[in-house]
């Protein structure tokens, strides 16, 4: 996840990116810019939250693992059609085109759980970012209890593929959808990882960043609690505020 560059005289730790291709039933349906690690994870979470899979499946590396590609058992749930997977690590959806586009179904969430808001605007504190630490260079995403115990935390150069990792994770581990759980990211809050959230299931979204006004409208559309500004004890929430004691 980390490579070693001279500069000035010195070393850096500096994250790596590289092109992960996502194929299901050998076709390729996505080209994803990543931190390489828990690529099988990456690959799920995403075509989840396109509401490509509707559940987990058999994923893994070809058999060629310096082509960067990771097989997906099918079938798909739906045709993505048009739509245009290329991701880079800025932006979850660019390659894209109108809102339509990006816009993938999601139920309305359930009312629970309630938490306190302390407890939200510590979560960032407790989120492991051990590379992060290291180089400066990653975002983390974090899944939590509503007691603020941390149950999987992923890092990656792009914010909404360290979301896809966790969702993933969560997927091979039979806990989506996220009923009942928190998910926590170390930057702002963009469009696409609410979307990613609500597909999952997950009833609030806490970031350390502010929000966009994108993903406030479609956080309040799907009942979700969504939080920012979530640092010094401080955090501030946007929608869902009956699940915030």
């Amino acid at each position: 996840m980390l490579a070693r560059i001279e500069r000035d005289g010195s070393v850096d730790l500096v994250a790596i990116e590289e092109p992960l291709e996502i194929r299901v039933d050998g076709e390729p349906i996505a080209v994803t810019m990543r931190s390489p690690g828990h690529d099988e994870e990456l690959a799920l979470g995403f075509l989840h939250g396109e509401g490509l899979i509707d559940g987990p499946r058999t994923a893994a590396p070809t058999a060629d693992l310096a082509a960067n590609v990771i097989e997906v058992a099918g079938p798909l749930a739906r045709r993505p059609g048009s739509r245009r997977f290329y991701t880079t690590s800025s932006c979850g959806v660019c390659g894209k085109g109108a809102l339509e586009e990006v816009a993938v179904h999601a139920p309305e969430l359930p009312a629970g759980p309630s938490i306190g808001r302390e407890l939200i605007a510590d979560l960032p504190e407790r989120l492991a970012q051990p590379a992060f630490e290291r180089s400066g260079g990653l975002h983390a995403t974090g899944l939590f209890t509503p007691s603020g115990e941390l149950v999987c935390v992923r890092e990656d150069v792009g914010r909404h593929n360290a979301m896809d990792k966790v969702v993933g994770r969560a997927l091979l581990d039979g806990l989506v959808p996220l009923h009942g759980m928190v998910l926590c990211v170390s930057g702002r809050l963009a469009f696409e990882l609410v979307q990613k959230a609500a597909v999952a299931g997950c009833p609030i979204l806490v970031g350390v960043g502010a929000p966009t006004s994108l993903a406030v409208e479609l956080a309040r559309d799907r009942g979700l609690t969504l939080c920012g500004f979530a640092r010094g004890g401080e955090v501030n929430v946007y929608s869902g505020r009956e699940r915030v004691r």
